[in-house]
């Protein structure tokens, strides 16, 4: 590091270490002051998790599985989830390191932009798609009270104003997951209700006396709705940083799990069922269609508005934000405004189109097949090779050990990535022997890795 970048790095410390933390004064410094008790942090991980993309993968499976089977998919895919978020999150709880520190150790300084890349590419892509849906829930209740239909108009405010929050960082983020929380389960639980009062019968006579499968597509589902989350599994370091010291492992696996069940079942069972009795998987014709008391809906949607806002904020602008602040030192501020209007070349509008809901299982299963190595490096690397014992000085040495590439890391994320591709449908379990065997024999016996060992 430069003696100008230490000498940042050496004052972010120093107000770290004195109990005051500015809002978006975030850095890739290893973090002192956590600002998230349990409570808080379970609030903020359940506000982050209203993805509007698990209304888009219950519709996709309309047809392969019956309802039982779908919920227990679900719920399969949340509680790996959670085992999953506390393993590779162990590193960041207890040093204070972001993500993008952490995978230093095993793919080195320069290496470091491979895992970027890929944790980035779908949280923008999955910023725009939301930012959409957000803005077409708020279109809705303006042409319905007021009028006025324009999209456009709303996607650009809406996204604006989600850049406008951004940039006050987790102090912001704290507080909106936390207050919204409430909000959005009523929501969720009301929309629930609304479908099964709505489409019960017709539901009851198909969904729950198809036969379904057990087999590869029931597993293949577990993974579409896991494979949502598989990048926030990655760099889940951004989060548990922010942790207050104090928790274990067991009650964190539980915190993960729990914040994130809820959500994604009625989302997933929600836009399953309407899909299977419409026919519909954009999810604010989904809502349209689920409720026939306009105030009810008007209200509905300004709740499915502003979850987009707290996820995005949480899941889809902090991750590629620390990348662009790696590769390109920016500061934090500049990079959150930079990743917002990344968002809109994500052509959203081509992503909510019901012929789209097979492309995005596509799209999820594709960048699994990648976050899954990733993911298997990162705790072989950490649990196996270091014997969760960071060095957290190199780390933050561009001119230490970890300097470079360390192509360990790349050959495994390699093998991982083909046999995950060969067996799309479980693409993201598929890669996790196969990247973490390579990676830890690469790394034992091969000679040119021995000096990413320090």
């Amino acid at each position: 590091m430069s003696n100008q970048q230490l000498g940042a790095q050496d004052a972010l410390m120093d107000r770290a270490t004195s109990g005051s933390k500015a809002p978006g004064e975030e850095s890739l410094a290893p973090q002192k002051v956590r600002i998230m008790g349990r409570f808080s942090y379970l609030l903020a991980w359940f506000g982050g998790c209203v993805s509007i993309g698990t209304f888009t993968m219950g519709s996709s499976i309309v047809g392969t599985l019956n309802l039982i089977q779908a919920g227990v998919a679900i719920a399969i895919g949340c509680f790996v989830i959670g085992i999953a978020l506390a393993l590779n999150g162990a590193a960041g709880y207890k040093y204070g390191i972001p993500f993008m520190v952490q995978a230093r150790s095993a793919f080195g300084f320069s290496g470091t932009r491979l895992p970027g890349l890929v944790r980035a590419v779908p949280a923008i892509v999955w910023y725009g798609f939301q930012s959409w849906i957000g803005a077409g829930a708020l279109n809705m209740v303006s042409a319905t009270l007021f009028g006025f239909d324009n999209l456009i108009f709303y996607f650009v405010t809406f996204q604006f104003l989600q850049i406008a929050l951004s940039v006050l960082g987790f102090q912001g983020i704290k507080w909106l997951e936390n207050i919204g929380s409430a909000f959005i389960l009523a929501s969720l639980v009301y929309m629930f209700y609304s479908t099964v009062q709505r489409y019960g019968d017709e539901l009851s006579a198909s969904l729950l006396t198809m036969e379904g499968s057990w087999g590869l597509p029931f597993w293949g589902a577990t993974m579409l709705f896991l494979g949502i989350y598989s990048t926030m599994i990655l760099n889940v370091s951004d989060y548990a940083r922010e942790h207050k010291r104090g928790t274990g492992p067991g009650l964190l696996t539980t915190i993960y799990a729990m914040s994130i069940l809820p959500c994604t079942l009625f989302m997933g069972l929600i836009g399953y069922m309407v899909s299977e009795a419409t026919g519909v998987a954009d999810p604010i014709k989904v809502f349209a269609n689920a409720v026939d008391n306009t105030p009810l809906l008007m209200t509905t949607l300004l709740f499915i508005a502003f979850a987009q806002v707290t996820t995005n904020v949480l899941n889809n602008v902090v991750p590629p934000t620390y990348v662009l602040m790696d590769v390109f030192k920016l500061k934090f501020r500049t990079a959150t405004v930079i990743v917002g209007l990344l968002a809109f070349a994500s052509f959203p509008w081509e992503l909510v189109k019901d012929e789209s809901a097979a492309g995005l299982q596509i799209f999820v299963q594709t960048y699994s097949a990648f976050l899954g190595p990733i993911f298997a490096i990162l705790v072989v690397d950490y649990y196996l090779i270091r014997r969760r014992t960071l060095d957290i000085a190199k780390l933050y040495d561009e001119k230490g050990p970890y300097q470079g590439v360390n192509y360990a890391a790349l050959i495994a994320t390699a093998a991982g990535a083909v046999v995950a591709l060969t067996f799309s449908a479980v693409s993201w379990y598929a890669s996790l022997i196969p990247a973490g065997l390579t990676y830890y024999l690469l790394m034992k016996y091969w000679a040119p890795c021995q000096r990413f060992r320090h």
